[in-house]
């Protein structure tokens, strides 16, 4: 028989593939990699504020990852290099969530669980939390897909569908936020890009419509949580990293194939 924390921990990762799947395929169809790097690392300041105030994790993390999402999509419209904009902003964010933690009066943090995640210690409570947004999230983008899609083909076809291209994006931009709010305690603020980019990166070879990417996706992020706790179990790694790294494994059978496999 499983243990119940390692249930937990199964359930946990099978619903934010939910939302990682269709959200990361969009993170990788416009090119968001980074976009999404500098909001998980602005969790961590979302923490601290979280700490300081006597606020609720989740919600401290959702608040900053929304503030620094909006304020890239800003930057974005106002003509800045993103580039270095989204370095900028992404390190800063860290390294001032890090800084402000230290000064958090009487409170031990282990910042390794924010960091990379602590998916085995994840509460019946936590799992409320993560299925709630990571199916808001799907919800949402399911909702929207086709004007998501449209807009993020062309802005031009968007406007000519009478389809507003930034209220799209600020759609995918609070989702996000969200995703990033409910991921943080499975897989860490610095693991948290990997687990959108590579099972959509992974989907996108076999794939041959965007739905199936999605779908795909999902079901990739879903078995690299399964595959990745099972070995953090069996060898007794960091279950977080183990995730991330059983995702990495099954994109790089996928771009083989992909090679292999006639177009």
């Amino acid at each position: 028989m499983l243990d119940d924390f390692l249930i937990r921990a199964a359930l946990a990762g099978v619903g934010l593939s939910i939302a990682v799947g269709p959200l990361g395929s969009f993170v990788v169809w416009r090119r968001m990699a980074y976009f999404g790097d500098a909001t998980a690392h602005a969790a961590i300041l979302g923490v601290a504020l979280a700490l300081i105030f006597s606020a609720p994790v989740t919600l401290g993390t959702l608040v900053v990852a929304a503030a620094m999402a909006l304020a890239v999509s800003w930057l974005s419209t106002r003509g800045h290099a993103m580039d270095a904009t989204l370095g900028v902003l992404s390190h800063s964010a860290l390294a001032l969530g890090l800084v402000a933690i230290s000064f958090v009066p009487g409170v031990r943090v282990d910042l390794s669980a924010f960091l990379f995640g602590d998916i085995l210690a994840v509460t019946w409570a936590d799992l409320a939390v993560i299925w709630g947004g990571a199916g808001l999230v799907a919800a949402l983008i399911a909702w929207r897909w086709s004007r998501l899609l449209t807009a993020t083909l062309s802005r031009d076809l968007a406007a000519a569908s009478g389809i507003n291209a930034d209220r799209e994006g600020l759609i995918l931009t609070l989702s996000l936020a969200v995703v990033v709010a409910v991921a943080l305690k499975v897989v860490g603020a610095l693991l948290i890009a990997a687990m959108l980019i590579i099972p959509a990166a992974a989907a996108r070879g076999p794939a041959r419509a965007p739905e199936t990417m999605a779908v795909l996706a999902a079901l990739i992020g879903a078995f690299a949580s399964l595959a990745g706790l099972a070995a953090s179990y069996q060898f007794d790694t960091p279950a977080g990293p183990s995730i991330v790294v059983a995702a990495s494994a099954i994109y790089l059978v996928s771009a083989l194939f992909s090679r292999l496999l006639p177009s």
